[in-house]
């Protein structure tokens, strides 16, 4: 019996180390960044992710859900990263972060047509604005003394309400405002708001020697122009090329 239980747990401890540093990423519907197409999780993003995982010989897995869920798990469950976050301060130390997989300026857009020309923050905040539950957008809202923000659990249900009227505007990236022009969906820009570095951002548990290895793929993708070649795939202009970003931890 002893022998049998001794065989058991030889078996068992190889299969319990990989369980150990299986790496999960964790994302929400955000096209082009992150999105299910006929039943994939596909993307700009994903596809770095998954590029750069492979490529440093991790297992992981892939899931889809809300963000504020999303978040929530990469900040409490180890080995767990979320995507595509934007990077501030106050998250620098709240997670790990890989980045750049995407840097880009952000935008409050209106309904097309509407006439909130010559937009200020001042004349911005006296209207009403919307974002997804948990979003780096909201906190950036609130910085500028955004207060009443109308809160949905995706970017699906915030676009339907700023173009159904519900909302005035809505903050994105310029590559996603882009993105829905081209996609036909009548938005405008109101006004320009700050850069913003996005990346993933890891739990703090994450052994240091995976997220080494994932930020070494990253850069790597970058150096060669991978990720120009991906953002151009999905028919967007690519980032500034840029291994030393500042964010890294």
């Amino acid at each position: 019996m002893k022998t049998l239980l001794l065989t058991l747990c030889l078996s068992l401890a190889p299969l319990s180390s990989v369980l150990a540093d299986t790496l999960h990423f964790v994302t929400e519907e955000y096209a082009p960044f992150n999105y299910t197409k006929n039943g994939k999780i596909t993307g700009i993003s994903v596809d770095q992710v998954e590029a750069i995982a492979k490529a440093a010989g991790m297992d992981y897995t892939l899931e889809i859900m809300p963000w504020a869920r999303a978040f929530a798990m990469a900040e409490n469950q180890p080995n767990t990263c979320v995507f595509t976050a934007g990077y501030n301060r106050e998250r620098a130390e709240r997670f790990v972060w890989v980045s750049p997989l995407l840097k880009d300026q952000m935008v409050l857009l209106k309904r097309k047509g509407d006439t909130h020309d010559g937009l200020t923050i001042v004349k911005a905040r006296e209207l009403k604005v919307g974002s997804q539950r948990g979003d780096f957008a909201v906190e950036a809202l609130e910085l500028l003394g955004f207060k009443d923000i109308d809160l949905a659990s995706d970017i699906d249900i915030t676009l339907r309400k700023l173009i159904s009227g519900r909302i005035d505007l809505m903050p994105t990236s310029v590559k996603t405002y882009k993105k829905l022009l081209k996609d036909g969906y009548p938005v405008e820009k109101a006004m320009l708001m700050a850069g913003q570095v996005y990346g993933l951002a890891c739990n703090k548990q994450t052994p240091q020697d995976l997220i080494k290895g994932l930020q070494a793929e990253l850069d790597k993708l970058i150096l060669s122009g991978e990720q120009d070649r991906i953002f151009t795939a999905y028919g967007l202009p690519p980032d500034t090329r840029t291994a030393d970003n500042g964010t890294k931890n």
